[in-house]
């Protein structure tokens, strides 16, 4: 059904595509028994799926990368689609409207896809009061927080601070994402000084709540090995739990596409197969590197059983899916649940 339905979605502009998909998935909580046949079809509840990880019980070990829903809008529907965890967001502060479009841009010859979005999303407020909507209990929500457009760096904790505030009693984890190539100097915020500053204010912050969450950097797979190495000594002197990698690249190698095709896309972070390679790399580096000190979630290009394997035998604690959903749908979280119960047979 999936692939009918793909059909018909990429016929039409991406974004576009997004909001009509968006918009099925709310239609089918008046069809019904619907949501009770999905979870029928593509949740798996196994023994050898669950994992606890920085202290949270997982049912599985598929999570829905940020980017997708990001205001909280489908999070219990897309629970039923088999994920283990949803994460929501990139949210901000203060809503925005995000970058000029077109910002989405699909490549289907190599499974990718181009997003130069900018944070768009309805403020955290508005996600906080969604998610206290929550219908299953035992599906993990993580909070991917982020800084808005027109707050310079100087003042950037100020922002995630204010997200963490507004977050921490719906979500079960953060994401501190510094590493979106779409935000003017975002990245500026993944060096050592400023990194290890803001990480710090956020476990201060932590560490006066009566349940300390945890707290997890995403980071980006264009990161030298030095660079790999302060993110290790970072989350060393920060205490947080772990470290997901990775988020979009600003490469555009081993892409099927001529020169003047990439530039008309433009700039903005690209996802899928060809980020596969090098966001494993990372997760082996981070744990071969650190001694297994911290839990890793792998993403990254993960869009069959193969790299889904790969990423977990890697060192990967959990996975995550983005651009491999759209392109695949629920049926690859199902296949690689099962790989995954096949492999420890």
């Amino acid at each position: 059904m999936y692939k009918l339905l793909k059909f018909f979605l990429f016929k039409i502009n991406p974004e576009k595509a997004h909001h009509v998909t968006f918009s099925i998935i709310k239609w089918t909580n008046y069809i019904p028994f619907f949501n009770f046949f999905s979870k029928k079809i593509f949740l798996i509840n196994h023994p050898k799926l669950k994992k606890t990880v920085f202290g949270l019980d997982f049912k599985n070990p598929i999570g829905l990368a940020a980017g997708l829903d990001k205001d909280a809008l489908v999070f219990n529907e897309l629970g039923n689609f088999g994920f283990g965890f949803i994460e929501i967001g990139t949210v901000t502060p203060k809503p925005q409207l995000g970058n000029d479009k077109p910002r989405l841009f699909r490549l289907p010859k190599n499974e990718a896809l181009i997003n130069r979005m900018g944070f768009n999303n309805q403020g955290v407020t508005e996600a906080a009061k969604k998610l206290k909507n929550r219908k299953d209990k035992t599906l993990i929500i993580g909070g991917n927080i982020g800084k808005n457009k027109l707050t310079p760096n100087q003042q950037a904790v100020d922002d995630y601070v204010i997200c963490f505030n507004e977050l921490f009693n719906v979500v079960d984890y953060f994401v501190v994402n510094v590493s979106s190539p779409n935000t003017p100097n975002l990245r500026d915020l993944q060096e050592k000084e400023p990194l290890t500053n803001l990480l710090n204010t956020l476990q201060n912050l932590n560490y006066t709540k009566q349940k300390p969450k945890p707290i997890l950097l995403k980071i980006a797979p264009d990161l030298t090995n030095t660079q790999l190495d302060d993110i290790i000594d970072i989350v060393k002197i920060t205490k947080i739990a772990g470290v997901i990698a990775t988020n979009t690249t600003i490469s555009r190698e081993g892409l099927n596409y001529e020169r003047t095709e990439l530039e008309n896309f433009g700039a903005g972070g690209l996802s899928g197969l060809p980020l596969s390679k090098r966001s494993t790399e990372v997760i082996a580096y981070l744990k071969t590197k650190s001694n297994n000190a911290f839990p890793v979630i792998g993403v990254g290009g993960i869009h069959n059983v193969e790299d889904a394997l790969e990423k977990l035998n890697a060192g990967a604690d959990l996975i995550q899916l983005y651009t491999g959903f759209v392109y695949h749908g629920p049926k690859l979280i199902k296949d690689i649940n099962n790989a995954i119960i096949n492999e420890k047979n």
